[in-house]
């Protein structure tokens, strides 16, 4: 993080972390069995808390570019950053679709599980850390050989 941010950033992601992690337990949404019983179709509870999560985000970033040119603790500009849709996202989003499954449980609602007592979670959040090297690592790999080739044209 640049040193230009404005002292109160870092203080308020954490708050904004905190009142994530509790809304999730709040909405039971930490539990993976209630997941799993999205997953199969019996508990349709964590739809409408994503639908409901995604409207306010979908109104704040439609109606915060119209009121501010900057964003108020950064002041970088809003502006729209267009990913590729290619391999990586297809990959990505496979392996994290399997690993919810299995788990029953997304990267930050495993956080915010640990603070309503699952200890079991441990497991999974290990095997996050794990695939996330591995990602690292096949991908800096992959980037140093693409690297070496075009150098060598």
């Amino acid at each position: 993080m640049s040193d230009d941010r404005h002292p109160l950033f870092k203080p308020l992601v954490f708050v904004g972390g905190l009142i994530f992690g509790f809304g999730l337990g709040f909405s039971h949404m930490a539990r993976p069995e209630v997941v799993l019983n999205f997953l199969q179709f019996d508990d349709l509870g964590l739809p409408f808390v994503m639908f409901g999560a995604a409207i306010v985000s979908g109104i704040a970033f439609a109606l915060l570019p119209r009121i501010r040119d900057a964003a108020p603790l950064t002041g970088d500009p809003y502006e729209r950053r267009l990913k590729p849709f290619d391999r990586n996202v297809l990959v990505g989003g496979a392996v994290f679709g399997v690993g919810w499954g299995l788990s029953g449980i997304c990267p930050g609602a495993a956080y915010a599980s640990l603070g309503v007592g699952n200890v079991t979670i441990l497991w999974a959040l290990g095997g996050m850390f794990v695939g996330a090297y591995a990602q690292g690592y096949w991908r800096s790999r992959n980037q140093a050989r693409d690297a070496a080739a075009a150098g060598a044209d």
